[in-house]
């Protein structure tokens, strides 16, 4: 067990008439291999020219694309719209599906979220993986809501809690909670989802920074100064970095669930730092462009 396995969508983002390869699971994927971990990214995309544009990217940034991703009848896409704060609001071309059992050997954890939790049918087939890899793996979960694709909000706040209770690792945003649990602030709604079975239930909350919460009690870490450009791919970075570092102390799998349970206050905290650090050079530059651990190295230790 020495690879990742990262689930859920890939697509291209048209933003401006220019396009970009994008989707939340598909960053994290890149993110890591950009960071030289060993990882398999299983999607559901064409055999069509944004399909390969797709396979060809990830392909690039060290990942691999798990065999049978290549089923769809046509590649997803979405049409982005940039605001004032530099987010973004999608309206998308989707057809989510996955069928059968990757074939990848057991993975040191995985990592899925996004509309891979929510869309029918493969959101069937996300939970049901999940359920079979957390014998071996480390299960790694970002709701990364997206509301213009969910009909049924109950159904879809069901089956992210089913994901929660399944989970080792939860990173969400206080965006995401207020949606998830509008009655309650997001940080109440994130102590009950750590209650509910997670180790760690971290919750970013932009320019304000940071909040994990484990056994041990909560570490808090501040957003870095930044010249925002956009925040495509912010959170994403966040989760990328964050599962490099866990894995760099070897606090992922199965074997280590109890040690991940049991994490240090001042251990959290410092994944913490490097996952803020990761998101803020995204942040700093567009669209999801996560950094290499060259960058990361070289950024380290500044201010």
């Amino acid at each position: 067990m020495t690879r990742g396995l990262v689930i859920g969508e890939s697509l291209i983002d048209i933003v401006g008439g220019t396009e970009h390869v994008g989707g939340s699971p598909l960053n994290v994927a890149v993110g890591l291999g950009r960071l030289g971990r060993d990882v398999d990214f299983l999607t559901h995309v064409a055999n069509d020219p944004y399909g390969h544009r797709i396979a060809e990217y990830v392909k690039s940034a060290g990942a691999q694309l798990v065999p049978g991703s290549t089923s769809a009848s046509r590649t997803p896409s979405a049409v982005a719209t940039l605001t004032a704060d530099g987010s973004a609001r999608y309206v998308f071309d989707l057809d989510w599906r996955l069928s059968g059992t990757p074939e990848v050997p057991p993975p040191l954890f995985v990592h899925t979220g996004s509309i891979a939790a929510v869309l029918e049918p493969g959101c069937l087939a996300v939970a049901a993986l999940i359920d079979t890899y957390r014998a071996s793996a480390t299960v790694s979960f970002d709701p990364n809501v997206r509301p213009s694709l969910i009909g049924n909000r109950e159904s879809a706040v069901a089956r992210i809690e089913h994901l929660v209770r399944h989970s080792d690792l939860v990173k969400v945003s206080d965006e995401d909670l207020r949606w998830i649990d509008p009655d309650h602030e997001p940080e109440s709604t994130a102590r009950s989802w750590l209650a509910s079975g997670p180790a760690i239930v971290v919750v970013t909350m932009g320019a304000r920074g940071a909040l994990a919460l484990c056994s041990a009690g909560e570490a808090r870490v501040a957003a870095r100064p930044v010249r925002v450009v956009d925040t495509v791919g912010a959170g994403d970075a966040f989760t990328v970095a964050l599962l490099d570092a866990l894995w760099g102390m070897r606090l992922l799998g199965a074997g280590r669930r109890a040690a991940l349970r049991s994490i240090p206050i001042e251990v959290l905290a410092k994944a913490l730092e490097a996952a803020g650090l990761a998101s803020a050079l995204t942040v700093g530059r567009a669209g999801a462009d996560l950094p290499d651990r060259a960058e990361l190295r070289s950024q380290a230790n500044r201010p």
